[in-house]
């Protein structure tokens, strides 16, 4: 289980625009926001990464970089990032399964074609939303099994100049016994 406060695991993707996304290389003035979403064949990802790449510019006011992670192949990203608009949120692509697990994401198993017609990948991870710190340690994360309800971007913004403003701590780091 991924614990605030403890490093992150290795994380490397190719992206459409901005070359390799190596998380160890990452030099953020506070935070990376990764967001690893199901892939082109989901319409609430479409819709949840247009509201990442709306907000990309105020995350980096803070001092935090964003980046979308699926697991679909580079023709699959491409097609998000054109639905999206991606032109300032980096689009990676080809995250290996085995990554997503060591990340916590959940993997689902195709059903077919979704609501827009879209085919599903054999297997595919469902979304996550995490923030790491420049040393590479866990900040705030959430996993989840379902793509729906998932945290908002804005929302995470306002906190964000909550967080600075006070210095606020990662929560939910203890992990002895209860």
């Amino acid at each position: 289980m991924l614990v605030p406060r403890q490093a992150a695991p290795d994380l490397s993707v190719d992206t459409l625009a901005h070359g390799r996304f190596d998380l160890a290389d990452e030099k953020p003035e506070r935070m990376t926001l990764v967001c690893f979403y199901r892939g082109l064949h989901c319409p609430i990802c479409a819709t949840y990464l247009k509201e990442l790449e709306r907000l990309t510019p105020a995350f980096a006011e803070r001092g935090v970089t964003t980046i979308a992670i699926s697991t679909d192949d580079s023709a699959r990203a491409q097609e998000m990032a054109r639905k999206v608009g991606a032109s300032q949120l980096r689009i990676g692509y080809g995250l290996p399964l085995a990554t997503a697990r060591r990340w916590g994401l959940y993997i689902s198993s195709s059903r077919g074609k979704t609501s827009i017609g879209v085919q599903e990948p054999t297997l595919f991870s469902e979304p996550g939303v995490f923030l790491i710190r420049p040393d590479r340690t866990i900040y705030y994360l959430s996993v989840q099994s379902m793509p729906f309800v998932r945290p908002s971007f804005a929302e995470m913004v306002q906190a964000l100049d909550f967080v600075i403003k006070n210095d606020y701590p990662a929560r939910g780091e203890y992990i002895g016994d209860v």
